[in-house]
């Protein structure tokens, strides 16, 4: 187990010195949620003199703002890590050396969990200095949101990882666009309730609808329903198990096909 821990940690070490040689890599992290933030930001600024329930719901959108982030960054920042080694046709020469396949997904997990962070944290202050909205003041249940979905984040970054190393990178658009094909049926800036019937079941199967009806219940009614986190968690859980299955599965079916050594640009 030493030993697992040790290539864990090394693989982590490489992702955070290539952000150290390369700050851009970082920039990137709070670039586009601090561009979503200040326009939605002064958007709610315009709104909030109108006599409207609109008007009261700044710090729902910008809550949604934020935390629908989470998820986006989790999902980039992992298929970000593992494309850093197919991009520097390092793929191969990982899989040749004694490196498990869980090691290295446990190895871009942690190294997209950093990476969310330093993204995610300043940009929630800054919506706190510019407008004056401060999320943290969600509490405790912060928290859940934010281990809820960055787990969910990692199940889709996985199974897009695995599909890449499979497939190839062609498949790379997924890896950006699989995140937001979600955002329709996560309740991100509106209840699940006002979506089709039909829809709303599919929505019910997701774990980011339950941590933005959760996240509007704090706002509106000042209360936390620990229920729905818990079904949250538990469906994000099952997520991340199905996402490594399938990395896993990729893994395999690439390692017969002889493509691992072939991967890079």
């Amino acid at each position: 187990m030493s030993g697992s821990i040790e290539r864990i940690y090394a693989l982590v070490m490489r992702h955070v010195w290539i952000w150290r040689s390369s700050i851009m890599r970082l920039v990137d992290s709070i670039y586009w949620p601090a561009v979503q933030m200040v326009m939605w930001g002064f958007m709610t600024q315009y709104l909030l003199p109108q006599a409207s329930f609109v008007a009261q719901a700044a710090g729902v959108l910008l809550s949604g703002l934020l935390l629908w982030e989470v998820v986006v960054r989790g999902n980039l920042s992992l298929s970000i890590a593992f494309l850093e080694e197919m991009w520097s046709r390092n793929l191969g020469h990982l899989f040749v050396s004694p490196i498990r396949s869980w090691e290295m997904a446990t190895g871009i997990i942690i190294a997209a969990l950093l990476r969310t962070l330093l993204g995610l944290i300043p940009v929630s202050l800054m919506a706190w200095a510019f407008f004056g909205y401060n999320i943290y003041s969600l509490g405790l249940p912060l928290v859940a949101f934010f281990a809820i979905l960055q787990m969910f984040s990692w199940s889709i970054g996985l199974a897009m990882s695995g599909m890449i190393m499979r497939v190839g990178q062609s498949a790379e658009s997924f890896a950006w666009a699989a995140v937001f094909i979600l955002m329709p049926v996560s309740g991100v800036y509106y209840p699940v309730s006002v979506l089709p019937h039909w829809l709303q079941v599919i929505s019910w199967g997701l774990p980011p609808a339950y941590v933005f009806e959760g996240m509007r219940a704090i706002l509106a009614e000042q209360t936390v329903h620990w229920d729905m986190l818990a079904i949250a968690f538990g469906l994000s859980v099952v997520y991340l198990v199905i996402g490594f299955q399938i990395f896993q599965w990729f893994f395999r079916a690439s390692r017969r096909a002889g493509t691992l050594l072939g991967q890079g640009e």
